[in-house]
């Protein structure tokens, strides 16, 4: 090895462990593998130039690493790969996108072949745990789930352009056995059957539960966890999402937060993957949807009314366009643009409603001798320290409700499942310190509680997991097909936050009750319709875990 190459990673980068290997293609050409706190650094024997010949793969881009032999028993050496996935410059359009790097060595300086494999396996070792600490540094105090973890993977064949499967076989399956990653792979066959496998699986066999669709069927997931007799524990389960449907919403979000470029198609599904793989844990908010007569839902995305509802049910018949349906059906309904009748009320957030430790005052309301609304009992979970679940709300809002409701029926609370602390039955008035919107002529309302509605339009760019925050938007009547379709385009990159369009209000609040007066409509809680009517909804902050790279 070159000195001058040994005392510059010395000096800058303290080598942990150095070699002289081979490559598997060219045994003739001798390279020098340092690895770092940081860096995997391969440099080509020999060299005169320090700098020439030097390829330096940052851990951080490491999904995973393993130590094998050949099956040519006659050959004693062992060998070691690394699977990276960087950012690269892509070949034919702009812009930086994951890119798959592969690099194999051939290690033969010993005579036992059980000697070469055991320096291997050392090598491999070290690799994945710089890999991780890299990624445990770069995620602060987040949670990481154990290395390898075993995952239920449900995919639906039919999601999106019906590609998901050859998909996961192209993209995801490859790259899960790179990271050392078992998996049970199960085909959905029909609506609501993930749901059904959830609230009945024998969860403590798996330590995540990934789907790869588009975001109906984590919608399923999600309320298939809460249905469960065990549901505070089962909602604890690290939850994954790898996009395959056409929305693809959560997990352009995750992506977005991860600080990626702006991806889509496959190139968010590798992204996804490359997070997935990381095993870190975040919190994420859900918030509850409450109706007339049928049973409580959980949301994880959005709530929709109008515009957005009708866009997003009317371009089912272009599904097979991908994620271009959306913009289709954009302009198939500005076309024919409709005025939404109704009552639009919420409750703000208020400067000392929510603080970044999620509660900022210690009283909370008891309803018939209940355990106080929005908390739930002490959890061995790292991830539930110093988390609420919004039972936090203003000073003045507990007063205005504790004479109000102090001897209310608790018909916001099904048994086994997470209380609400906001938040009245439907046909009760609501409390003085909720705000009600003076007009009732909409173009939409749309309540977000992530930066993404689609994988090109970034509706609350503010959003983030765990804010304990819904983005409420509304769109007055007046508004022209023209300024509509501006707002959208704008929306491609979250800049209608900043445009000075007069009929778009935004508003950040802990729950909203919307009661519509036309006769039709649609309204859709994270894409899937359900019925029309009266609907309420809170956010819970940070109940479920999601996996976020």
């Amino acid at each position: 090895m070159d000195q001058r190459i040994a005392e510059l990673d010395r000096n800058n980068k303290p080598v942990s462990l150095y070699g002289e290997f081979t490559l598997t293609g060219n045994r003739k050409v001798r390279y020098a593998v340092s690895l770092t706190e940081r860096d995997l650094i391969v440099q080509r024997l020999p060299s005169t130039h320090a700098w020439r010949n030097r390829l330096v793969l940052n851990l951080k881009d490491c999904v995973g690493c393993r130590a094998y032999r050949d099956s040519d028993s006659s050959d004693p050496a062992a060998y070691l790969t690394a699977y990276f996935y960087p950012l690269r410059r892509r070949l034919v359009s702009s812009g930086v996108t994951r890119q798959r790097v592969e690099r194999c060595f051939r290690l033969a300086a010993l005579q036992e072949p059980c000697a070469n494999l055991e320096v291997a396996e050392m090598w491999a070792c070290a690799v994945r745990e710089r890999a991780a600490q890299q990624h445990l540094r770069d995620g602060g105090s987040k949670r990481a789930l154990p290395l390898p973890f075993r995952m239920m993977l449900l995919v639906n064949p039919q999601s999106g352009k019906g590609q998901a499967l050859s998909l996961y076989n192209q993209h995801i399956q490859p790259m899960l056995k790179e990271a050392g990653i078992p998996h049970t792979l199960i085909i959905t066959e029909r609506q609501n059957h993930a749901r059904e496998l959830v609230r009945e699986a024998d969860l403590s066999q798996w330590d995540a539960v990934v789907i790869m669709s588009g975001d109906g069927l984590l919608f399923e997931v999600i309320n298939g966890l809460l249905e469960r007799p065990d549901w505070e524990e089962a909602i604890r389960t690290p939850l994954g999402i790898l996009p395959g449907g056409s929305g693809n919403a959560l997990a352009a979000s995750i992506h977005h937060y991860s600080g990626g470029p702006p991806a889509s198609s496959e190139d968010l599904l590798v992204s996804c993957g490359f997070l997935l793989c990381k095993g870190i844990v975040s919190h994420v908010d859900l918030v509850s949807i409450h109706f007339p007569s049928s049973p409580r839902l959980f949301s994880f995305l959005s709530l929709a009314w109008g515009f957005v509802a009708d866009v997003d049910i009317e371009s089912e018949k272009y599904r097979h366009v991908g994620a271009a349906r959306f913009t289709l059906g954009t302009l198939v309904r500005l076309v024919s643009l409709r005025i939404y009748k109704g009552k639009l009320s919420y409750l703000p957030v208020t400067e000392d409603s929510v603080s970044s430790e999620g509660l900022t005052n210690n009283v909370t309301l008891r309803c018939n001798n209940q355990a106080p609304s929005g908390q739930h009992p002490p959890s061995s979970d790292p991830l539930c320290e110093n988390s609420f679940h919004n039972s936090s709300h203003s000073n003045n809002g507990f007063k205005a409700r504790r004479t109000e409701t102090r001897t209310c029926r608790n018909a916001n609370k099904p048994l086994g499942s997470p209380p609400d602390s906001v938040l009245l039955p439907l046909d009760q008035p609501l409390p003085r310190n909720w705000v009600v919107v003076p007009e009732e002529d909409f173009v939409l309302m749309l309540a977000m509680y992530q930066s993404h509605l689609a994988e090109d339009l970034m509706a609350a760019p503010g959003a983030t997991l765990n804010d304990g925050v819904i983005h409420l938007f509304y769109v007055k009547a007046g508004i022209s097909r023209a300024a509509l379709l501006n707002l959208f385009l704008a929306m491609e990159k979250g800049a209608h936050m900043t445009s000075s369009c007069q009929y778009l209000v935004h508003v950040k609040v802990l729950a909203l009750r919307l009661e519509p007066s036309s006769a039709k409509g649609v309204i859709t809680v994270d894409g899937e319709v359900v019925d029309y009517g009266p609907v309420q909804a809170e956010v819970h902050r940070g109940l479920a875990r999601l996996i976020t790279g």
